[in-house]
């Protein structure tokens, strides 16, 4: 046996998340982001509040942003819900996930770190997954799906309360404030002031 078939295995776990459909998809079969996708912008929202905040280490931020969901390979999503019926075993299913990889310790306790929601950058990663959602209600809407227009309400006042930093809470009035076509629409090099209908 390799001594790298764990890790390699791991890699090819990762993998999986692309195939992992987060679950709020099944109220309204609206076209939302797979796992993978999900956590790729939980990163850089992470990020961005990190240097908005001027706290915390972005190397591990950005670890933690990569694994927060990664225990989804075995578990599956739960919504709102299915957590009323299904109890699912994160801690088991991440000591699985990340067993005799080069990762197992440095993972295990990062997991248990984001878990807890004391540490800033362990928060900053909470509100960082929690922004993503109300920015693909603003795509949704964007698209014309109906389910964009009717959360915005309860988000405002289930959601914002919970940020923990200031710049997730900023960030949040700016995503509703803001066109999610702006950065290509009104940019300034586009086909309408640079490119091919510039008059």
């Amino acid at each position: 046996m390799s001594e790298l078939k764990r890790d390699t295995e791991l890699l090819y776990e990762v993998g999986c998340l692309r195939h992992v459909m987060r679950t709020w998809k099944s109220f309204n079969g609206a076209d939302v982001a797979n796992t993978a996708e999900h956590s790729f912008r939980v990163s850089w929202i992470a990020l961005t509040l990190s240097k908005l905040e001027g706290k915390g280490s972005h190397e591990k931020i950005l670890k933690l942003a990569l694994a927060h969901d990664m225990t989804e390979t075995r578990t599956g999503d739960t919504n709102y819900i299915s957590r009323q019926y299904v109890k699912r075993n994160d801690e088991l299913a991440v000591r699985d996930i990340f067993f005799d990889t080069v990762h197992e310790k440095e993972m295990l306790e990062l997991f248990a770190e984001y878990e807890k929601r004391e540490s800033i950058e362990s928060q900053i990663v909470k509100d960082a997954d929690l922004l993503d959602v109300d920015m693909e209600l603003q795509e949704l809407k964007a698209r014309g799906d109906s389910l964009g227009s009717i959360w915005k309400e309860k988000r405002e006042e289930m959601v914002y309360p919970k940020f923990y930093t200031k710049s997730a809470q900023e960030l949040f009035k700016s995503v509703y404030a803001n066109d999610v076509h702006d950065w290509h629409d009104v940019s300034a090099r586009n086909r309408f002031n640079n490119g091919d209908w510039k008059k």
